[in-house]
């Protein structure tokens, strides 16, 4: 399942505005073409981004070269801050999912600024203790759920992120986001993905607007999508 950035399970939170504009007042600005990496897997941890327009997604890749979505980053989001906690290297990668803006901040800027501010850990155990959360319901969506519960919990998470009430009861997700990803934040096959997506819009469950998702019943996936 994945992670997003505007809160809800799956959804990486960015920190309080106040504690972001300490971090982030004077960092270094880095744009990244859509499909272009960030960082990879192990990669030196060697300091941490905020969010300030695109979208990016968090994954990790098996050794057959699967992928697994793990978050889906907004703006306002924050990423790569557990490197500079453990200093031990990138644990995932983060790709740009179209072109993006971010602000970096290194190791030792935020040692410094923490040091002054020390205020600050408390907000990022907080923001670690949520990820932690929503890792459990990953790992819970994973163990119990069905196909169609996989596939629905990723679209509500999605719909809660980015989601906009366009009226009687129907979401429309302000992103756009491909099968395939989908299919990664579920940890479903794409083909699975596409069967699912089908039904549901021949069902009027779901509808495809100009590249877009909108839900038609949210309420109806969000019982689909619970454990």
């Amino acid at each position: 399942m994945a992670v997003f950035s505007k809160g809800g399970s799956h959804l990486l939170s960015g920190l309080p505005d106040t504690i972001s504009a300490e971090i982030f007042g004077n960092a270094r600005q880095i744009r990244l073409a859509a499909d272009e990496a960030l960082f990879v897997e192990g990669d030196p941890g060697d300091g941490c981004y905020r969010v300030e327009e695109g979208l990016l997604k968090v994954s990790v890749i098996s050794s057959s070269g699967a992928e697994r979505i793990l978050a889906i980053l907004g703006p306002g989001a924050v990423v790569g801050e557990l490197s500079i906690i453990d200093e031990l290297p990138r644990s995932a990668s983060v790709t740009a999912i179209r072109d993006s803006l971010l602000s970096f901040v290194s190791r030792q800027q935020f040692a410094a600024i923490a040091k002054a501010h020390p205020d600050i850990y408390k907000s990022i155990t907080s923001l670690l203790a949520a990820r932690l959360r929503d890792t459990n319901m990953v790992v819970a969506a994973a163990s119990f759920l069905p196909l169609k519960g996989r596939v629905a919990r990723a679209l509500v998470d999605l719909a809660t992120a980015f989601g906009e009430d366009v009226g009687g009861g129907r979401i429309l997700i302000r992103q756009k986001i491909s099968q395939s990803d989908v299919a990664a934040m579920a940890g479903i096959a794409r083909e699975n993905v596409s069967r699912i997506l089908n039904e549901w819009i021949r069902t009027k469950r779901v509808s495809r607007i100009s590249g877009y998702y909108c839900l038609e019943n949210v309420k109806v996936l969000e019982q689909e999508a619970r454990l």
